[in-house]
């Protein structure tokens, strides 16, 4: 990793491995992108900014500076100036006036990446990472706008942010303020989303840029089931294995935008950032604001190693957890199992069978608190119900800790119900609009995070609960979106802050509760996955990936997934069949191999499953802890399409010495008449020799890799194969 600016070219050059991003002071002092790629030996690479031909430099055509503003590929676009295209920045001053104007004024070069108050972001010691600062200003609005540029050993990457201080005497509005901006030359590009809805999150899909602005977002007050904080932008023709790719991802939990324009040059613009729609930030002198961080990923090795380099990235510089590298406990959960009608005796045989199959932990879900026997009553009283469980809560987790296990529990700690004694007490602590009714989503309204009293209040019960009883993890869920956003706490001129406070208070929570219990195994839930993304992933090292358990639909919804997010944090469980989402069935041995592609548990019955299943339940525990390393740490490669036509999926995890490696097959559909297909693996030394688990033979990396394994035509759909490899020392 290195960063440079040679004062002469006014060119700064960011590297690290065999990347470039380079960036350029032009006449005005305007800051412009040049080049993100491969690296470039050439010591002058302004000559791509096109400043010698039409439109030119104001200094050489300021009759037509208009015309240089929409055209130069500015680092951070401000509204106002002749640039037409998307902006990144745009302000309201107390005149009334959006017109804003920010170039550069300084930089420094700092080892180390710095964090951002208030905010999830990546991390590195002076060793592992350098960050480039470049202050630059307006001095009309008298205001400095600070860009922050991190780089990482070895990572293709670029981690972008951006602060707004106000160094005036009057106070400004903040409009807009994205995370990153990126021009790249040519619009011969695919957009690649992950879209979806409850049960069926980030599915992938593909489309072809065309002229004007493709967009998703999210205004729901949370990075959402419909649209990832994520999307690629991938060469026409380039797949797993080849061909270049641009990744952005937003490190933010709330409303978002992240958008594609290709102008009348035919040049992309790529942006993401907060969601500026409903959103103003009031800046009073002396105080700033911080957008959240942008991730950029190059890669030349298709999308495959655009994944490769987010999974490394953030288990090792965003995912702070001591479990990022731990072994995560086998759990059953008992929500599919129960739902709502339960009480102790029936959590206690569910883990006494568990604990003699080899399950480790027993987590407690929704229903134990309050009077809550359905959905309609009782969220924000945490305090336990004392019919389900007469003897109290520590009583349980003692009685579930003598059998050997550890234990869990589930909150939804940002919601209230109607009817709960919080709602009844404080029904201004609900976010609303004062005079409009409340729309109602799963009967709960959301709780003013905003407020400093709320969350105090709330963490104090979460507190009390967890300082009980011998909790090891927590389910932090989320069962709804926000709507009617007002707080009657905060003053007029700050009602639009709300989206954004409230998410701040969300993070605040978070970090509190990581640090008071360190040891606590939190991992995040939103309705399933509607806040799967990097925000939490700062917090909790593992995210229930989706409602739906089906082994066919985490098919498609854990491949989309695994684009941007490593196996290790994707909450999967073995659930019972028929499915209680789609009603489908599938071979508990095939279950078990989808839900080994995540952090892996149960939620069933496990006291009624069939005794062939329950028998299935020890080897898979048995083979998930043997090859759990090469999944947590190793590389994934993507060798099977589940949204394609082919009938199967497949893939591979190897770890990062190659010295072995776990091969999963999936076959949707059986076909018949057909021969076997022959599965090309990916990613192993193709000089190295590796014995294969399951026929004992021997194979050649090159053979593996080019010939392939034979994979028969299986008798069923939906049948599975898992085959684990591992490298001799010689040919046997």
């Amino acid at each position: 990793m290195h960063i440079t600016y040679d004062e002469t070219l006014k060119l700064f050059r960011l590297t690290a491995g065999d990347m470039l991003y380079a960036m350029g002071i032009t006449d005005g002092a305007y800051l412009a992108h040049i080049y993100f790629g491969k690296n470039l030996p050439d010591a002058d690479l302004t000559e791509l900014l096109r400043l010698d031909e039409p439109p030119f430099t104001p200094s050489v055509n300021n009759r037509d500076k208009a015309c240089y503003m929409d055209t130069l590929p500015f680092e951070c676009p401000c509204f106002g100036l002749g640039d037409y295209r998307e902006h990144a920045v745009e302000i309201l001053d107390g005149a009334g006036m959006s017109t804003c104007d920010f170039r550069y004024v300084s930089h420094r070069i700092i080892p180390g990446k710095p964090g951002l108050p208030g905010l999830p972001a990546t991390f590195g010691t002076e060793q592992q990472a350098m960050t480039l600062c470049i202050l630059c200003r307006d001095e009309h609005a008298d205001l400095e706008l600070e860009l922050r540029y991190s780089v990482f050993e070895q990572m293709h990457t670029i981690v972008r942010s951006a602060i707004v201080r106000n160094t005036g005497r009057a106070d400004c509005r903040l409009k807009r303020l994205l995370s990153a901006t990126l021009t790249l030359d040519g619009d011969g590009y695919d957009m690649l989303t992950l879209n979806g809805s409850w049960a069926r999150e980030r599915h992938v899909e593909r489309c072809r840029l065309h002229m004007g602005k493709q967009r998703i977002d999210s205004m729901r007050g949370e990075s959402s089931h419909q649209h990832n904080p994520f999307f690629a932008l991938a060469e026409q023709g380039a797949d797993e294995d080849r061909g270049v790719c641009y990744g952005l991802n937003l490190i933010y939990s709330g409303n978002f935008m992240a958008q594609a324009e290709v102008d009348q040059h035919h040049t992309t613009r790529a942006q993401i950032g907060i969601n500026p729609t409903d959103f103003t930030w009031l800046l009073p002198p002396g105080e700033a604001f911080a957008a959240p961080e942008a991730v950029l990923v190059w890669s030349e090795e298709g999308l495959g190693g655009m994944s490769r380099t987010f999974h490394d990235l953030y288990r090792q510089h965003l995912i702070r957890s001591k479990y990022r590298a731990l072994p995560r406990p086998v759990l059953i959960n008992n929500w599919e199992a129960t739902y709502f009608d339960f009480n102790e005796e029936k959590l206690l045989s569910i883990a006494r069978e568990a604990a003699k199959l080899g399950i480790e932990m027993l987590v407690m879900d929704d229903g134990w608190f309050g009077h809550r026997d359905k959905d309609n009553s009782s969220l924000g009283d945490w305090y336990v119900y004392e019919k389900k469980l007469p003897g109290g809560l520590k009583s349980l987790v003692d009685k579930v800790r003598a059998m050997g296990l550890k234990f869990g529990i589930w909150f939804e700690p940002e919601m209230v119900s109607p009817d709960s004694d919080l709602y009844r007490a404080h029904p201004d602590w609900a976010i609303q609009v004062p005079g409009r009714e409340l729309t109602l989503c799963r009967e709960q309204y959301v709780l003013d995070y905003s407020r400093q009293d709320v969350r105090e209040y709330v963490y104090g019960m979460l507190r009390d609960i967890l300082t009980s009883a011998d909790i090891s993890y927590v389910k932090w869920d989320m069962n709804r979106q926000l709507t009617e956003v007002g707080s009657r706490m905060l003053p007029a001129d700050r009602q639009r802050e709300l989206w954004h406070r409230y998410v701040l208070g969300v993070y605040e929570m978070m970090e509190r509760l990581v640090t008071e219990f360190p040891d606590l195994l939190l991992e995040n839930c939103s309705g399933g996955g509607a806040r799967f993304d990097p925000g939490m992933l700062y917090y909790s090292p593992q995210i229930w990936a989706s409602d739906d358990t089906d082994a066919m639909e985490r098919l498609k919804i854990q491949y989309g997934t695994s684009l941007c997010y490593p196996v290790s944090a994707m909450g999967a469980h073995v659930s019972d069949c028929p499915n209680h989402t789609v009603g489908r069935t599938t071979p508990f041995q095939t279950r078990g191999h989808v839900a080994m592609a995540g952090t892996f548990g149960y939620e069933l019955d496990i006291t009624k499953i069939s005794p062939e299943d329950r028998g299935q339940i020890p080897g898979q525990i048995a083979d998930y802890k043997r090859y759990s390393h090469i999944m947590r740490n190793g590389d994934q490669y993507r060798i099977g399409d589940p949204f394609g036509t082919a009938g199967y999926d497949a893939w591979i995890f190897v770890a990062k010495d190659k010295g072995e490696a776990l091969f999963t097959y999936v076959q949707t559909l059986s076909r018949p008449n057909v021969r076997s297909r022959r599965i090309r693996l990916k990613g192993l030394n193709p000089e190295s020799w590796y014995r294969c688990s399951e026929n004992g033979k021997t194979y050649s990396g090159a053979y593996l890799m080019q010939a392939g394994l034979r994979m028969p035509n299986l008798w069923g759909d939906f049948q599975s194969r898992q085959i684990y490899l591992n490298k001799m020392e010689e040919r046997a």
